[in-house]
């Protein structure tokens, strides 16, 4: 039988990274994290102020983060900015793809900047972001954990989301190929969809009859989306690997 391994004193090996740490579902997780003793990595592309805000919710919990700024949709600027910090303190233990923009449109009238921008958001985000890690991860020689945020909209469609829908499926893709090639290094890789959350990107148009379709008749918290990504992070969730996760109130 495989000796089970342990994560390694260092502070680096307790180092979660969470893109789009800055609002909504991202603040969620870091705040959960570091009530869990994880130290997070805050990241954000434009709103400085709400990611400090972020951060120092984080140290009244207890933990030192810090803030990372770049755009993931910018694959120099991404790897550049990553390969920095890593630099400096270390391999993270944990990676929380998180961030990611909508641009709704039904189909006939979506231009091709709002695909491009969706696809290079969501989709090729997870491969900037990516990319330049994992084989350091897997140099370190020690668990890890990578949890991507997709949503039911790549699970089912939806409507006026063609391109968002199109990149989250992208993303369940990747994260289940993905998982297959690291799970011999101890590096767990799962896949978060939510459902209906309550945060500054629920679409305006939602209605009480959209929430009268979902069982739990009511729309999702972001902390219990992070409760999920914490779970996936805990050193008991090491055999769960190439899943997805659905965090939607019985939606499907």
């Amino acid at each position: 039988m495989k000796e089970k391994q342990h994560t390694v004193a260092d502070p680096s090996s307790r180092t979660v990274l969470i893109t789009g740490a800055s609002r909504g579902i991202g603040k969620a997780i870091a705040l959960r994290l570091a009530q869990d003793g994880f130290l997070p990595v805050i990241h954000y592309h434009k709103n400085a102020d709400a990611a400090e805000r972020v951060a120092q919710s984080v140290e009244h919990l207890g933990q030192t983060p810090r803030l990372l700024s770049f755009n993931i949709a910018d694959r120099e600027q991404t790897r550049k900015a990553l390969e920095k910090d890593i630099g400096t303190n270390g391999v993270y233990y944990g990676i929380v793809c998180n961030a990611g923009i909508v641009s709704d449109n039904a189909f006939p009238a979506m231009t091709a900047q709002e695909w491009d921008d969706v696809l290079r958001t969501n989709l090729d985000g997870f491969f900037n972001v990516l990319h330049p890690l994992v084989m350091l991860m897997v140099r370190a020689r020690r668990p890890g954990r990578i949890v991507t945020i997709s949503s039911v909209s790549g699970l089912v469609g939806n409507r006026g989301q063609v391109n968002y829908s199109a990149a989250k499926a992208g993303i369940i893709g990747a994260t289940k190929a993905l998982a297959l090639e690291l799970a011999k290094r101890d590096i767990t890789v799962n896949c978060i969809a939510p459902g209906l959350i309550d945060t500054d990107m629920l679409p305006k148009y939602i209605t009480e009859q959209i929430i009268s379709q979902i069982p739990a008749r009511r729309a999702g918290t972001p902390e219990e989306v992070a409760a999920a990504v914490a779970f996936l992070m805990r050193d008991d969730a090491a055999y769960i690997t190439r899943q997805v996760i659905s965090v939607n109130g019985g939606l499907l």
